[in-house]
């Protein structure tokens, strides 16, 4: 959403952003659930009680990711652009981001995709800090390439749930490996980009600190 406030603007944009950070600390904890995270509750978990959390989990992502995109295009739609929105647009999409990463490293085994959501993750508390200390005194606006970083992040995290819970759907397991390869390198991919954007917010910092 832009940053443009507008008085008596249509809440449901922000509604959406304020049910997508919710989300995104409930599919965390459905997901730590299913791999043993709650002490007691866990333990009484069957395997098929948690391939259904690990459904509601990729469920939940997919429908809040969804609002990443319909919440912005509405708010631009209808001139529904708040300050507020603004501040809660980031956090929630970070919010969504870091519950998926800490859900899948937690469902198992997967030391291929630890460096790549390391990364994701140092990034974020990287540039969120960078935010924090540069505050009135250098703009530093969401481009465009950042737009599209989380966009590849939410596809390749989904991807990843999808992964974990391929038997819970019911799925050929012959077709497994070739879905988790795609899914790999998606979130590669996504690193990458990450990786990238949060260089050119550090080095347009330091441009304009300089020129201060």
């Amino acid at each position: 959403m832009t940053t443009a406030p507008h008085p008596n603007a249509n809440p449901i944009p922000n509604i959406l952003t304020g049910l997508r950070l919710a989300a995104g600390v409930v599919m965390f904890l459905i997901l730590a659930g299913a791999t043993g995270g709650i002490p007691y509750l866990s333990s009484y978990l069957s395997p098929e009680d948690q391939f259904a959390l690990y459904r509601a989990a990729f469920f939940i992502f997919v429908v809040a990711a969804s609002t990443d995109w319909i919440d912005g295009y509405l708010a631009r739609r209808w001139h529904a652009t708040t300050r507020w929105g603004a501040i809660l647009d980031p956090i929630a999409d970070k919010v969504l981001v870091t519950g998926a990463i800490l859900g899948v490293l937690t469902s198992g085994s997967v030391p291929q995709i630890a460096i790549p959501c390391g990364l994701i993750l140092f990034r974020e508390f990287a540039v969120s800090a960078l935010r924090e200390t540069v505050a009135g005194k250098v703009k530093l606006p969401v481009t465009l390439l950042a737009k599209w970083k989380t966009t590849l992040q939410l596809v390749a995290l989904g991807a990843q749930l999808f992964a974990r819970n391929w038997d819970g759907f019911g799925l050929e397991f012959d077709w497994l490996p070739h879905f988790q390869l795609f899914a790999d390198l998606l979130i590669w991919a996504a690193a990458v980009i990450t990786v990238w954007t949060g260089w050119q917010y550090f080095e347009k910092a330091r441009q304009k600190m300089s020129a201060i």
